[in-house]
């Protein structure tokens, strides 16, 4: 019996392979927000014979007080961990920041992932073939960083602020193992294309009407989806990073995966997280 940590564990991809997970005979830490959904899988897992098997941690990614807590609570029910999964992302059409003062997609979609990612590698460590997939958008849209205005104060669009998230985790998972010298756990970015998931629902009512009439002539199903990534899970690659788009290798160059670039984000992150709320917000 393997253990994940899926982040957006409750919903849409994250979900779907958690029941795959869970029904196979693994055990799966599910983070999410939110208590229905979190109540309706653990439901499910019961349907499985697989409650035991099951943690819901509820918390709010988006915060570094809920990111601190998950790390916190994921200690408390396991010291090893097979795979950590990062599937949280939601779309936000209209900026909003969070109680930190950072801009809500950056937080969630990636500051998050630098967090809990680093923040695991003792559990990881543990594992006989340990492994993250970072769900992103590698080799998919175009986007920037906004290297002086991360967080999107100015021309804020949705679009904008989600292609921003998919290159830092790019750099996110250039670094790694840089960050992280002669360690065994390696690191997965996974653009898995175009899904039917509950992505569009915070878009306004003509929007997420186009966005699922597409969705349901061009987009993938979730269970076609998720094969690819279990197989990532149970043989993660030889190379300490490697980035996937539907299951295709892509080649790690350019200025999408570019070291000093990377590095850099590290640097301005690190600054960031060890900010206080207000000093984050200028």
């Amino acid at each position: 019996m393997r253990t994940y940590v899926i982040t957006g564990g409750t919903d849409g991809m994250g979900k779907g392979l958690a029941l795959r997970l869970l029904g196979r005979g693994d055990r799966v830490i599910a983070v999410a927000d939110g208590a229905p959904k979190g109540r309706l899988l653990l439901a499910e897992a019961e349907r499985l014979a697989a409650a035991d098997r099951t943690v819901f941690v509820r918390a709010d990614l988006s915060t570094l007080a809920g990111m601190r807590a998950a790390l916190a609570e994921i200690a408390t029910v396991t010291d090893s961990v097979d795979g950590l999964v990062f599937g949280a992302q939601r779309f936000r059409p209209r900026r909003e920041e969070t109680e930190d003062g950072f801009e809500f997609t950056f937080a969630l979609v990636y500051l998050s992932r630098y967090v809990l990612g680093h923040g695991l590698v003792p559990a990881l460590e543990r594992a006989e073939a340990p492994v993250i997939v970072n769900i992103a958008g590698p080799g998919g849209l175009p986007g920037v960083v906004h290297w002086d205005d991360l967080q999107l104060r100015e021309g804020y669009r949705g679009r904008r602020a989600a292609m921003q998230s998919s290159r830092c985790n790019d750099l996110l998972g250039v670094d790694f193992p840089r960050r992280h010298p002669g360690a065994r756990t390696r690191y997965v970015l996974y653009n898995p294309g175009f899904v039917r998931t509950s992505m569009a629902d915070p878009l306004p009512w003509h929007q997420r009407l186009l966005t699922k009439s597409l969705a349901t002539v061009f987009a993938q199903s979730v269970e076609k989806a998720i094969p690819p990534i279990l197989r990532l899970l149970d043989r993660p690659p030889a190379e300490s990073v490697t980035a996937f788009m539907r299951g295709r290798p892509l080649p790690l160059d350019g200025e999408d995966f570019d070291p000093g670039r990377a590095r850099r984000l590290r640097e301005v992150t690190s600054r960031l997280l060890g900010a206080d709320a207000a000093g984050a917000r200028h």
